[in-house]
């Protein structure tokens, strides 16, 4: 049986992601990764998830080992750190 949920998200309502229900954990995981992958950079949300979050790049600057600013990061790394 469909449910209103179901429904919704196949009608691409993307206000919110599916609830996660008790029984139905292999349904809503597919159900998540779909709507991960239909948000805006969905690869990258995705593979965040999977992998864990992004891994600050580093410089080191005079012997010294720092996190590299954000405004000197690549639109990649920008766009995954946001995420």
């Amino acid at each position: 049986m469909t449910t209103l949920a179901d429904k919704a998200i196949l009608l691409g309502a993307d206000n919110r992601p599916p609830t996660l229900e008790k029984d139905m954990y292999g349904s809503w995981k597919s159900r998540m990764e779909l709507y991960m992958m239909n948000r805006q950079h969905g690869r990258m949300i995705l593979e965040s998830v999977e992998n864990g979050p992004l891994i600050w790049p580093t410089v080191e600057e005079n012997g010294v080992t720092r996190p590299r600013k954000y405004s000197k990061l690549t639109l990649a790394d920008a766009i995954q750190a946001d995420l």
